[in-house]
């Protein structure tokens, strides 16, 4: 069988070819090769470039290959937070001609971190929390979308920083079926997986001594489940209120917002005597300010940096002189760089905030001191200290008082951090 490459894109099979298909994964050069911490797997993975593109390269049977592409395809559909499929690879052989495996490639996540390299350092029952909080949110987002993974565990899932929280991103998707609706049993067998395969991993840790001593794995892998059904009540549950109470609907799905989920449908029913209303939230999806953000300014953000991001433009437009929620009045219209009348709508004015604001505020950070943060994550540290010097000063520093100490007392210290400690002197033997 001559080699095969199934790819999303057509511009990627040419780019792909450049790769030595010819050698099992575990032999390939170290030039193609991208030294980027793995998580522990079943299959022999690694990170190669392809052109200007990072990928992870998994070595696996065709028929798993082809199908677990297949799903990634399916839950990048439904705009799940995995990792991007880009090609699958079949029909390779040795130099001899004797059959080799296939491979499934994905899209190398930038920033991501698999949890073990988290690990490296004894982690603090804090940020233990948040990375549980992630993984929550989404097993709730893939059972939502009717996904049962089958083998949730920190070893499949990445972690991205997200405003100072995290961001957890679908890694395998091998064992996982997608159904148009999960039944309650289906969902707590997910759940009962997930349990144990935390709790074990976390007791595999703590026999490394790479566990806070504080923190319990069996108790964590409970937490998990906790936390899921917590929020998956919240996201599901049908509440009454009081006829005429509105603001109470309206209350509610502000904190489905907050939360990170959009109510995309509604069912509302009145009772027999009209006295009360049943509101039951009958689609749900994440990403509420991800896709608000994205509308207004075009920037791709995680969840919790486009709700910082936002919070900061609608600050911003209300000092502008155009600015008027409700548009510009007929007597006063804003006017365009070109000399245009043009209403200030929130898109007009988000596109110069982007251009006039966030834009200038991230190159002012040079970019050998970013590390792996990205703009909005950059904005975002930035945002947070000028509250920082704000608050110790108690009157608002500005935004470039903020950058410059930013740079100069902040990043200097976390690259430090990141360097590797000193060698001592060898001892003789």
């Amino acid at each position: 069988m001559a080699l095969q490459i199934s790819a999303t894109n057509p511009e990627h099979p040419a780019l792909l070819l450049e790769l030595p298909w010819h050698l099992p994964l575990e032999e390939w050069p170290e030039h193609h090769l991208v030294p980027l911490p793995r998580g522990i797997s079943r299959h022999v993975v690694r990170y190669a470039r392809a052109g200007s593109e990072v990928v992870a390269v998994k070595e696996l049977a065709e028929r798993p290959a082809l199908r677990e592409y297949e799903m990634l395809r399916g839950l990048d559909r439904l705009s799940i937070p995995a990792v991007d499929p880009l090609a699958v690879v079949t029909g390779r052989t040795d130099a001899d001609g004797g059959p080799l495996e296939s491979v499934l490639i994905t899209r190398h996540l930038g920033g991501s971190m698999p949890y073990r390299s988290m690990f490296e350092t004894t982690m603090r029952p804090a940020t233990m929390h948040r990375l549980m909080d992630a993984l929550a949110v989404l097993l709730v987002r893939l059972h939502l979308a009717g996904f049962a993974w089958g083998d949730c565990s920190l070893s499949n899932t990445l972690f991205r920083r997200d405003a100072g929280a995290y961001a957890a991103y679908l890694v395998d998707a091998e064992t996982g079926e997608l159904h148009p609706r999960l039944s309650d049993g289906q969902r707590e067998y997910d759940l009962d997986l997930a349990r144990v395969n935390i709790s074990g991993e976390l007791l595999d840790l703590e026999a490394a001594g790479a566990l806070h001593p504080s923190v319990d794995p069996i108790e964590f892998g409970r937490e998990i489940c906790a936390r899921h059904r917590s929020l998956w009540e919240e996201l599901t549950r049908t509440s009454v209120y009081p006829a005429g109470k509105h603001h109470y609907i309206e209350r509610r799905i502000r904190r489905l917002n907050d939360l990170g989920f959009d109510v995309a449908e509604m069912q509302i029913a009145h009772s027999s005597n009209g006295d009360t209303v049943t509101f039951v939230p009958k689609v749900v999806d994440a990403g509420h300010h991800q896709r608000q953000l994205l509308r207004l300014t075009g920037l791709d953000a995680e969840e919790n940096q486009a709700r910082r991001l936002l919070n900061d433009l609608e600050s911003w437009m209300a000092t502008q002189d155009d600015y008027a929620p409700g548009g510009p009045s007929a007597s006063s219209p804003a006017r365009t760089a070109d000399g245009y009348d043009q209403a200030a709508r929130p898109e007009v004015l988000a596109h110069r905030w982007v251009r006039d604001v966030f834009r200038p505020t991230v190159r002012a950070v040079p970019p050998e001191l970013r590390g792996s943060m990205d703009p909005a994550e950059i904005y975002h540290e930035l945002l947070e200290h000028r509250w920082y010097l704000s608050e110790r000063a108690q009157h608002d520093i500005g935004l470039d008082s903020a950058v410059e100490d930013y740079v100069r007392t902040v990043l200097p210290k976390v690259r430090e951090s990141l360097l590797p400690p000193p060698k001592g002197p060898v001892e003789p033997a």
